[in-house]
């Protein structure tokens, strides 16, 4: 195993997960206007899977899972690849990229609420606050005059991504629980293949075989979303996870929402308005607080 990286380039490396993460957001906006979700999904997870099977060979790293990693295997592959993933897919089908970052990153705060009854972890005073804090920006966010309540593509869509984000929240109080013996990008490898095959099948089922047009552009935000995204996203906060203390990285990550927002804005060119930014502000803060609360 490598040895952790120097601060400042461990924080370098920090910045390149946010952006990365941040603007797959908008790439995954993007692909899903031509490209079923569940076939996006797939696809990402089948071009991840080729290129770190690829990697792992050429380091002679690859290994057989550990029978005792298989849950680690199984929970990432089908609750954070298959279901948050094709969940969030398929709300970024009818929500803006903005307002669906925003959703999604109340993962943090369902996380909070599992782990004490699952995990047997304190929630103190400031945990209770920063838990608040993001409730009440997912409040000022769902208000109705944010959202066309009307239509019924909106309540679904914030729901398929709500879903998401417990989906995610699942998955990290499962890998929370126990050690696992092989490295990240050594279950990366085995999480993605479950999580390509069960999409396929999905995709087959609900979708028929692809029939959208191999363009371009639609090849670049696939290898984007695959390759930056998720293996350069999964790889970058291995070295991170080794190099920062976790309270470094948790604040970090805060600014996951904010780049993607931004980003959304750049590529997309959706509005900013004040319910998006005050419900924003509100969960960044949360999880500030949250993060410090945890280092303290």
């Amino acid at each position: 195993m490598a040895p952790p990286l120097p601060t400042c380039k461990a924080l370098a490396v920090l910045a390149v997960v946010v952006i990365a993460w941040g603007c797959n957001w908008s790439f995954t906006k993007l692909l899903v206007a031509s490209v079923p979700p569940l076939w996006t999904t797939a696809l990402r997870c089948w071009i991840a899977f080729a290129a770190v099977l690829a990697a792992l060979s050429a380091s002679g790293r690859l290994v057989r899972p550990p029978r005792g990693d298989l849950p680690a295997i199984a929970g990432t592959g089908l609750l954070h690849m298959v279901a948050f993933s094709a969940l969030t897919g398929a709300g970024l089908a009818v929500l803006p990229a903005s307002q669906a970052i925003v959703l999604g990153y109340t993962t943090p705060f369902w996380v909070a609420l599992m782990a004490p009854p699952i995990l047997g972890e304190r929630l103190g005073p400031s945990g209770l606050a920063g838990v608040g804090l993001g409730l009440v920006g997912l409040a000022v966010l769902l208000n109705p005059a944010a959202f066309d309540w009307g239509r019924a593509d909106t309540v679904t869509g914030c729901a398929l991504v709500l879903a998401a984000s417990l989906a995610w929240a699942a998955n990290i109080v499962l890998i929370r629980s126990r050690p696992w013996s092989a490295g990240p990008l050594q279950l990366l490898v085995w999480q993605a293949l479950v999580a390509a095959l069960v999409l396929t099948g999905l995709a087959l089922w609900r979708d028929g075989p692809p029939r959208f047009a191999w363009t371009g552009e639609t090849v670049m935000l696939l290898l984007l979303s695959s390759l930056v995204g998720t293996v350069l996203g999964y790889w970058a906060m291995g070295i991170v996870n080794r190099s920062l203390p976790a309270v470094t990285t948790a604040l970090g990550l805060t600014a996951t929402p904010l780049v993607g927002i931004a980003c959304a804005a750049l590529l997309l060119g959706e509005r900013i308005d004040p319910a998006l930014a005050a419900a924003a502000g509100l969960i960044v803060a949360g999880l500030v607080v949250s993060g410090l609360s945890r280092a303290r």
